[in-house]
């Protein structure tokens, strides 16, 4: 029988116990990362986790935080948490993932042969090149204007 207090679900969290676990370990590594990276915080507790990801009481984050740690990810010092050596790389790795759609060129500006629809650095060299162009055809480029 389900009872919906003791198995209340955040929305966005998958339903399958597997991909809840992926699911809380990218969103637990990604809210610690970005707290370390802004300066918020090197060393967290659960309810600030709670906080910054508004997940309720209910949302059992100590069993993904003790398989954060086990995995190396976090280090667990009393009742606060740390990014390990593993967690920085994964939080960094997670961070540019998030992100690569943002650095890639706008849509047809570019075939869809191009690197720089595979590469983000290959895409800040397209759109570097793009810009050089632009700024050669333009009639007054490099003049001095009176």
């Amino acid at each position: 029988m389900y009872h919906p207090a003791r198995h209340q679900m955040t929305s966005s969290a998958p339903k399958s116990k597997s991909l809840r676990a992926l699911f809380w370990r990218s969103e637990i590594l990604g809210v610690v990362y970005w707290l370390h990276g802004e300066g918020l915080g090197d060393v967290v507790d659960i309810d600030l986790i709670r906080q910054y990801l508004d997940v309720d009481a209910h949302e059992n984050l100590s069993q993904y935080l003790e398989m954060l740690v086990a995995d190396g990810s976090l280090v667990l010092d009393g009742e606060w948490y740390a990014l390990s050596e593993r967690g920085l790389a994964d939080g960094e790795a997670q961070l540019a993932t998030a992100f690569t759609d943002l650095v890639r060129p706008v849509s047809n500006e570019c075939d869809d042969q191009c690197w720089c629809q595979t590469s983000a650095a290959e895409a800040e060299a397209c759109a570097r090149a793009r810009s050089r162009r632009a700024a050669a055809a333009e009639p007054d480029a490099g003049k001095a204007r009176p």
